[in-house]
């Protein structure tokens, strides 16, 4: 008969997983009392007290970074994926005027390394703490045979809350509406597949320069958080509606907050297309059609407005250091995107 077989050796650690949480709890500390747990327990516990919210309503995300995973952790850009996580998380829910509280984060691998989970952990961390929010908890899972050696993959959901009477959900957006882009600082975390199909092909593009950065710097930017300079855009009432630009692209994504009777009208020679995308358009011969479906462009984020308060909103924004630009209006229509125009591949 085989000898006597332990979980150790069908590749799972349970030592040095218990080991690796242990190593956590520094980096999950936070002055939140509403954060009721101890380390260890099998649950968060999250008191449900929002002092300044009067009819609050929560608002909840999951979300992964995709496919740049690969390319970051081959790469060693550990604590990059660490926020693309989390800024996009917030990204999603800010859209609709909450405020991010709590996030719950799972780190899936092929082979527990203690301190790589250590550090995933503490940027995941440090990230939702520059936001406002705790990571309160979450599950760490070593999976042999589902991941090789080596391999992570990282998921996490996020809390929100907005009071009821603030939601911004597009319902206000009407006719004459102005469509303002907020731009993004890259690729965020859509397209990947793409790009890696890319260099597989053509690996000498990693040896490109762009705009001063080397081409690898510029794919693996952290996705752009745009809390900060929105939130206190918030309770002024002047927003319509907000659209993140992820997959699909700003049709796809601007077209999800349009009420009945409306649909937005954007001017593409008005997009300032930055120049990571006119070197994936060129070296992979993309066609702008799927450009557009694939990648935000340039716009990371969009904002509906009344015109006579985008003066107001612009200057804002230029004061917190986030740039923006009118792109289009609202008509009438059927819950659609139509472009005019052309895009400048400058």
């Amino acid at each position: 008969m085989d000898a006597g077989r332990t979980y150790r050796d069908a590749g799972v650690d349970i030592d040095k997983a218990n080991e690796a949480k242990a190593g956590m709890t520094g980096s999950m500390v936070t002055a939140d009392r509403r954060v009721i747990h101890k380390p260890g327990a099998f649950a968060s516990l999250f008191v449900a007290d929002f002092h300044d919210v009067a009819n609050p309503v929560l608002v909840m995300k999951a979300e992964e970074p995709g496919s740049k995973q690969l390319l970051a952790f081959k790469h060693g850009r550990v604590e990059s994926i660490c926020y693309d996580l989390v800024n996009h998380l917030v990204n999603d829910i800010i859209v609709m005027g909450a405020k991010p509280e709590a996030v719950l984060d799972t780190i899936l691998c092929g082979k527990l390394d203690k301190e790589t989970v250590v550090d995933i952990v503490k940027y995941i961390s440090n990230a939702c703490r520059e936001q406002g929010c705790s990571l309160i908890g979450g599950e760490t899972s070593e999976q042999p045979g589902l991941l090789a050696e080596g391999r992570y993959m990282l998921n996490a959901s996020i809390v929100g809350v907005v009071d009821r009477n603030k939601i911004i959900d597009g319902s206000r957006i009407r006719r004459g509406d102005a469509v303002l882009a907020i731009a993004s600082n890259g690729l965020h975390t859509n397209g990947y597949s793409l790009v890696r199909q890319m260099m597989e092909a053509a690996p000498e593009i990693e040896n490109l320069v762009i705009d001063g950065e080397p081409f690898l710097d510029a794919i693996l930017r952290p996705h752009k958080c745009y809390y900060g300079p929105l939130k206190d855009l918030f309770e002024r009432g002047a927003v319509h509606g907000m659209a993140h630009i992820t997959g699909g692209g700003i049709a796809g994504n601007l077209a999800r907050i349009l009420p009945e009777g409306t649909s937005a009208r954007i001017d593409l020679s008005l997009i300032e297309v930055l120049p990571i995308f006119s070197v994936i358009r060129s070296f992979g011969n993309v066609p702008t059609e799927d450009m557009l479906r694939t990648f935000n462009m340039g716009v990371g984020l969009t904002v509906v407005a009344d015109p006579a308060d985008v003066p107001v909103i612009r200057e804002h924004l230029r004061v917190v250091g986030c740039h923006s630009y009118t792109i289009g209006e609202i008509v009438e229509g059927a819950q659609q995107v139509e472009f005019l125009g052309q895009l400048r591949w400058d």
